[in-house]
């Protein structure tokens, strides 16, 4: 798989996005290495070549699925470094990293627990400098002490975890954001 892309935030055609949405629909459900190319046409009724027009390889719709996420975090990410104070950029990066879980709840799935994506992300740069940055606003100001990595990667799992758990799955979205933010705010380091 590539180890990079030209940007997080790449713009995708019509035909893309249906791509991805059918591809991120059917890895939710068979993971990346049970979905064929075949497969992604049958769900958007084309031709295998016609995705083969899109994308030449699974690989990069793996990476065009993954990038739909990175670029939303990102996003997230930028707007909590504009904050003037830690505490607000938390507040500001946790509330759009639940808004991004819950909009895109099929695909953490994929993200946490598909082993091609995990791979996959551990080698994409792009993925890793954003994670870096996220990182260190979650720790606010903590540095790497064992207490502001633990804080950090307690509240990252609560999100990412409660999205997927089998308890708010039939949760509607307007509920789950609500009670994730509550719930990711009682988390957030008081310094």
């Amino acid at each position: 798989m590539p180890a990079a892309a030209n940007s997080a935030t790449t713009a995708h055609s019509a035909a893309q996005a249906r791509v991805i949405e059918a591809a991120l629909a059917l890895f939710a459900q068979h993971g990346i290495g049970g979905t064929s190319l075949q497969m992604i046409a049958d769900e958007i009724g084309v031709t295998k070549a016609a995705v083969y027009h899109q994308y030449n390889t699974k690989d990069e719709i793996v990476l065009a699925v993954a990038e739909v996420v990175l670029s939303g975090l990102e996003a997230a990410v930028t707007a909590a470094e504009a904050e003037r104070s830690r505490a607000r950029a938390r507040e500001t990066l946790v509330t759009g990293m639940v808004e991004l879980a819950v909009e895109r709840r099929r695909m953490a799935s994929v993200l946490q627990r598909d082993p091609v994506m995990l791979r996959f992300l551990e080698e994409h740069e792009p993925f890793r400098r954003v994670m870096a940055r996220l990182n260190h606003i979650l720790m606010g100001g903590g540095g790497l002490t064992p207490r502001a990595r633990v804080e950090a990667a307690v509240l990252a799992s609560t999100i990412a975890g409660a999205v997927v758990h089998p308890l708010a799955r039939d949760l509607d979205d307007a509920s789950l954001r609500a009670e994730l933010l509550k719930q990711a705010r009682k988390l957030l380091p008081r310094r």
